[in-house]
């Protein structure tokens, strides 16, 4: 196989960002794209890319023989069954955070991808950010010893519309998600238990929709390790992405990522300009890396960098925090399991 030929499945923002990233890999083809709203303007957008296929219809990438790969960045509702389709179909999955809402359907996908030998690759993006992977790389290499603290601050700069925020399934499952991954990642051990604090200090929508825009988690690590994880959904400065891991040898810290490093100092203070606005500034070489590393686990058989696995572990510590918040007190992930298991889906 000279090259991986990919079909897309939902043509939102980050369906997009995906597509053009994918556009710059001499190893990968974009056979076709889907989109339930798909009309002339995506088809105009299509074919300035040279992609020769627009559709409504999903199912028209999973059942074309000349696609070997999808990349599923639909809404998360649909995320399973079009997992287990493509799965059935033989084909690989690239598949954006989370897989679902419901701990017991993204085990079912896990499955079938198990079960159909094909390759899922979650899109927690920040892996790849290059400030984050050196971090990691001295962490495993033991520069600063055993992990004793993991700090995380992750804040955006505007809090997203009031429909996004409905359907988000609420900042832990959908901003904080990735930072539980991270926290994984960066410390190298699972996390077994979280205490979640948080409140509506934003905007009164948020509560609305039984979520929060404010929140801290402290974690205990299975290593014995601690960690505190802190969000917001308004930073006015700028998309605020900052991570410390602190051990028996010393710390390794990562700090904003500025548009340039100029720094000036007059008599009336020391001034710099602030953070990258947002995501798509701050990690658009790390979408870049992720896309270029699933294609490369596909064509060559490489590891893939993120499973689904590491999907289903931090989706675990999601509804973990969740249920602390509704408690009001620490919660094991074993215990969130056991009440997730014994409940109907979407209770916590």
């Amino acid at each position: 196989m000279e090259k991986l030929r990919i079909g897309i499945i939902g043509a939102g923002r980050i369906g997009k960002i995906h597509a053009d990233n994918l556009l710059r890999l001499p190893e990968a083809q974009i056979v076709a794209v889907s989109d339930l709203f798909a009309g002339p303007e995506l088809e105009a957008w299509a074919a300035e890319r040279g992609i020769g296929i627009v559709t409504k219809d999903s199912g028209e990438i999973i059942s074309n023989p000349d696609i070997d790969a999808v990349f599923v960045c639909s809404t998360t509702d649909t995320h399973v069954p079009l997992i287990k389709q493509a799965a059935q179909a033989g084909k690989h999955i690239f598949c954006e955070k989370p897989i679902s809402m419901d701990i017991r359907q993204t085990q079912e996908a896990i499955e079938a991808v198990r079960k159909a030998g094909v390759k899922l690759q979650i899109g927690f993006n920040r892996r790849f950010d290059h400030n984050f992977k050196r971090l990691r790389e001295h962490v495993q290499a033991g520069t600063i010893g055993e992990p004793h603290i993991v700090r995380i601050t992750s804040r955006d700069p505007n809090p997203p519309s009031p429909d996004y925020i409905k359907l988000s399934g609420g900042l832990f499952m959908d901003m904080m998600i990735h930072d539980f991954d991270m926290a994984r990642f960066l410390s190298g051990s699972e996390i077994e238990e979280v205490y979640a604090q948080g409140g509506v200090l934003i905007d009164p929508v948020f509560a609305q929709y039984g979520d929060v825009d404010t929140a801290i988690v402290m974690l205990k690590f299975a290593s014995g390790a601690h960690g505190v994880i802190e969000n917001s959904r308004k930073a006015v400065y700028g998309y605020d992405q900052r991570i410390e891991v602190f051990g028996s040898k010393g710390s390794a810290a990562v700090s904003n990522d500025h548009p340039n490093t100029a720094e000036i100092s007059t008599v009336e203070g020391v001034m710099r300009d602030k953070p990258l606005h947002f995501f798509l500034e701050r990690y658009n070489e790390a979408y870049i890396d992720e896309t270029r590393m699933f294609v490369r686990s596909v064509l060559h058989g490489e590891p893939l960098a993120v499973d689904g696995n590491d999907g289903m572990q931090a989706e675990r510590i999601a509804l973990a925090a969740k249920l602390s918040l509704h408690l009001g007190r620490p919660v094991k992930i074993a215990e969130a399991l056991e009440l997730a298991a014994a409940q109907p889906a979407g209770t916590f």
